[in-house]
Parts: C-alpha cells; sequence; structure tokens
C-alpha cells in the first residue's frame, strides 16, 4: 500500500490476479542479465523442516491504545487515481480508528465537497522495514456488501524512489476485491514478472469462505530461497514463489529490505471491475496485529 503525488504512479500500479482455485509452486527461470545476483548462504537451509522453529519476535504492532503509533505508521495521502484509476482520496485523518486492540482502516463515501474525490480511505506505511522472516498480519476483511472495495495487506521494496516500480519488487500477502467474495489473492511482482507485461506471479482467486465474516491470519514465509503464503497456520501453505534459477535482479528483487503497507483502495482497473455499489460505505477493514519474525 509503503508528497506521494510524485511518486504515487510508482507507488500503486500493483495488483492484477488471474483465475485459479489450485495450490500452486511457480518456478521462473529467466535469461540472466549481465549482473546475476551473488548467491546468499545461511546457516541452516531454509528449506529445512524446522528451519522457522527458531524464528523470533523482532517487530511488532498490537495497536493497543487509542491512536496510532507515529514511530511505526506513517499515512500516504491524495488521490489522482494512484495508478488504478482508484477513486478514493487518502487521508491522514477520519479514516482509521484504534480501540480495543483492533486498528479500522474505513472507506467512506465522500459527502463533503471540500476533499477531492469520490470517497476516502486510509494507506498506512510502516517506518521499519525488514529483509526476510516470518510476517503475519491478523486481519477481517470488511463485510461483504457489494461490489468496488479493494483492501490490501503488501510490502514495496525500500528503494523504490531511487528504483521504481516494478523493479522495487512487491509481496501481496493479501489482496481481496469485493466482486469475488469467499476469495482471496497472493502475488509478487518483479520487474521480470508484473501485470503490465503479463508475466505476474500469482495464485489466483483462492477460496476462503469466511474471510468477510472472522479473522484470519495472512503469513508469508520469506528467505533466500523463497515466499511462501500461508493463511492461518504456518504448516496452511497456499502458494509458493521460488527464487527463480538463475537469478537476475529483474527476476528476484526479494534480497533487499521491504516495508508494510495496509489499505482499502476503491474502484480501479481491479477493484472497480464490475462497478462500485455507493451503498456498500463505509467499509472497514480490520487488523488485530501485524508481527515480524526473524531468525538469529
Amino acid at each position: 500500500m509503503k508528497n506521494c503525488t510524485s511518486i504515487s504512479v510508482l507507488l500503486t500500479m500493483f495488483f492484477i490476479g488471474c483465475s485459479s482455485s489450485n495450490v500452486a509452486e511457480t518456478e521462473i527461470s529467466k535469461t540472466p542479465d549481465p549482473k546475476p545476483i551473488e548467491n546468499e548462504t545461511d546457516v541452516k537451509d531454509p528449506d529445512d523442516a524446522d528451519y522457522w522453529d527458531d524464528a523470533v519476535l523482532v517487530w511488532s504492532d498490537e495497536f493497543e491504545g487509542t491512536s496510532i503509533s507515529d514511530d511505526k505508521w506513517t499515512f500516504e495521502t491524495g488521490g489522482n487515481g494512484w495508478g488504478n484509476n482508484e477513486l478514493q482520496n487518502y487521508q491522514a485523518e477520519g479514516n482509521t480508528e484504534v480501540s480495543g486492540g483492533i486498528l479500522k482502516i474505513i472507506a467512506k463515501k465522500n459527502s463533503d465537497n471540500t476533499i477531492e474525490g469520490a470517497f476516502t480511505s486510509a494507506r498506512l506505511n510502516s517506518k521499519e522495514s525488514f529483509k526476510y522472516g516470518r510476517m503475519e498480519i491478523r486481519a477481517k476483511i470488511p463485510e461483504h456488501k457489494g461490489n468496488g472495495t479493494w483492501p490490501a495487506l503488501w510490502m514495496l521494496g525500500s528503494n523504490i524512489q531511487s528504483v521504481g516500480w516494478p523493479a522495487c519488487g512487491e509481496i501481496d500477502m493479501m489482496e481481496y476485491v469485493s466482486f469475488k467474495p469467499n476469495k482471496t489473492h497472493f502475488s509478487v511482482h518483479s520487474t521480470a514478472n508484473n501485470h503490465t507485461n503479463g508475466t505476474e506471479i500469482t495464485s489466483g482467486a483462492l477460496d476462503l469462505e469466511t474471510i468477510e465474516e472472522e479473522f484470519h491470519n495472512f503469513g508469508i514465509l520469506w528467505s533466500y530461497k523463497y515466499i511462501k503464503f500461508y493463511v492461518d497456520d504456518v504448516d496452511n501453505i497456499q502458494f509458493t514463489f521460488r527464487r527463480p534459477t538463475p537469478s537476475t535482479g529483474e527476476s528476484w528483487p526479494f534480497s533487499n529490505d521491504f516495508y508494510f503497507l495496509m489499505n482499502i483502495a476503491v474502484g480501479g482497473n481491479w477493484g472497480g471491475l464490475e462497478g462500485v455499489d455507493t451503498s456498500i460505505f463505509p467499509a472497514i477493514m480490520e487488523i488485530d496485529y501485524i508481527r515480524v519474525y526473524q531468525i538469529n
């Protein structure tokens, strides 16, 4: 979701899912560019069955109190479609609430003519960035009332301002479009593989029958060998993207630091593919916690 007006197209040219209901493991081999990525090593092999047993909590937000932590989060603000013809104007005030250990991100139909955009919403970026680990966000998607919402939990490479998108890389831990109820999507984007050239790497639409009614854990296991996406339990792997062989910066930008984004978009090239029902607002995504575990 990581003034944004100047880089909004870079930050938000994302998220096109293909239709699929099968658990998948994808490995893409590309012709190497002149500067392949150097091989990485670890004390233990990430493919070992007990590898993630050693991960320890290094960063989290449990959303206690009554406000968003200025030490942990920053708001991106503005409208202009965010590179996807979206309808919302992201604001720093009026579209989030924190209470009872829950963060609420709220998309609203705009009734104030002094605010640009037909809808308002919020988009939060973490100030911390991370390389490798088990990342987990416990969240509940907005109640399903009709078409038009596009909530997401995702990550972008921290070097986006210097290299741009998609070279920075993108990891979509959870994407949802309300015209596909009871479904979720996982994706990765890079220079070699992204929706603009028809080579995106995605799980497609996977069944999750209670995604709008119950909290679920959306997580990744990210190592130098792979990114694995899971729901609720680390053993419930839904989609795996393995590091291409050979690797280049174009096909594997995932050996750099990434930061978190959380947002609800309205409409857009994907979220608005089947229109926007203006009666469904306000739409609320609830986040219980976000946690990062890493191997010592």
